[in-house]
């Protein structure tokens, strides 16, 4: 067990979606807003025969086909270092052309990264071949070692448990997508774009890239209902003649509830922080409430990542629209009501300690 730990592999992972994140963020934008214009992802672009939205959704289409490859070289370069590069590269690409998928892109880096190391460790040269080692020995020796170990002893398990997953998946029954999508719902918002949540988006976009669109939709609806049941909450709050939010929390929502729009949750980490378990409930019931709905009426974005640029992107966007519908309202709802009043005197209070720290009366010029 400790040499498990030893080998920090939720670590690597964690850094490794981090480096992801982004690039599903860029992609998945181009391909969400090519698409909701009428654009469609084309095998080639050919000069006079595409649109502008054809050209964007392509984009997009090949930044997301290439997942594997980033996530096998961003943990090859967590564990290895700039060395890990090359090999992580290498065995993403030969992971996606023998059809092991993201999985075997995870798996990938991992081996090219600890092959590696053990390079570095055990094999050793004559001082003249030292430079050679980071652009010649290592790269070529860890790629065909790990290439051949992929192709021949990784990738018939993998592929076939991928498939194995992607049939059990798709045998669900309604009652089991209600479940599922729940607890992807709750697991995708407790802890605001955090390691639960990146553990949870890895697995699922595991799922896309074998063609189930439903949990990873699930997930990133919940990322982005939660912001703007947040800023709801407000108003509803209103209507039980409640104050719910310090005049600085009001502040923060101003930002975090269009963040919400375009589905960066980490917004309203600043308020969670400030009332935890309240903020927690509300979001994993509304996220349970939103995640059930969202699989069991079939909300299917093709995107991995836009907020609401990814209900364009459904075959039934009206399913992605009512998931995220009650997610909102759910979410809003439960924490207006289980939020602790904040007396006016003591709002009346926060505004005018907020006014005495900018008091232009202070100013003095020398």
């Amino acid at each position: 067990m400790d040499a498990i730990k030893k080998l920090n592999l939720k670590g690597h992972l964690l850094t490794a979606i981090s480096y992801l994140i982004p690039i599903v963020c860029g992609a998945g934008f181009l391909i969400a807003i090519g698409m909701a214009f009428g654009g469609s992802y084309q095998a080639a672009l050919v000069q006079g025969e595409f649109s502008i939205w054809d050209a964007l959704a392509t984009m997009g289409g090949a930044g997301l086909g290439l997942l594997p490859v980033v996530i096998s070289t961003g943990i090859a370069y967590s564990i290895a270092g700039k060395p890990g590069i090359a090999p992580g590269f290498i065995l993403g690409l030969t992971a996606n052309a023998i059809g092991a998928g993201f999985i075997g892109g995870l798996l990938g880096g991992y081996l090219a990264g600890y092959l590696v190391t053990a390079t570095l460790k055990h094999i050793k040269v004559p001082n003249w071949a030292k430079g050679l080692m980071p652009t010649l020995i290592i790269p070529f020796f860890t790629s065909i070692i790990g290439g051949l170990i992929m192709v021949y002893i990784i990738g018939v398990p993998i592929t076939a448990f991928t498939a194995l997953l992607t049939n059990l998946l798709n045998g669900l029954g309604s009652s089991s997508l209600l479940v599922f999508g729940a607890v992807v719902g709750v697991l995708s918002g407790v802890d605001y774009g955090g390691p639960i949540n990146k553990t949870v988006f890895a697995f699922v976009l595991t799922m896309q890239a074998e063609g189930l669109n439903g949990p990873i939709t699930a997930l990133q609806l919940v990322n982005t209902a939660t912001p703007i049941g947040f800023g709801l909450a407000y108003f509803v709050a209103k209507l039980f003649r409640k104050n719910i939010y310090s005049s600085i929390e009001v502040e923060t929502l101003k930002s975090a509830v269009p963040m919400g729009f375009i589905n960066i949750v980490e917004g309203v980490i600043p308020l969670v922080m400030n009332d935890l378990v309240r903020g927690v409930t509300a979001t994993a019931i509304g996220g349970a409430v939103g995640g059930a709905i969202s699989m069991a009426l079939g909300a299917d974005a093709t995107v991995p990542f836009g907020g609401v640029l990814m209900l364009p992107t459904m075959s039934r966007p009206w399913a992605g629209a009512l998931a995220l519908l009650a997610n909102i309202l759910v979410t809003a709802v439960v924490l207006a009501v289980i939020k602790k009043n904040i007396p006016q005197e003591e709002m009346d209070m926060q505004r005018e300690v907020e006014e005495d720290e900018i008091n232009l009366a202070d100013i003095q010029v020398f």
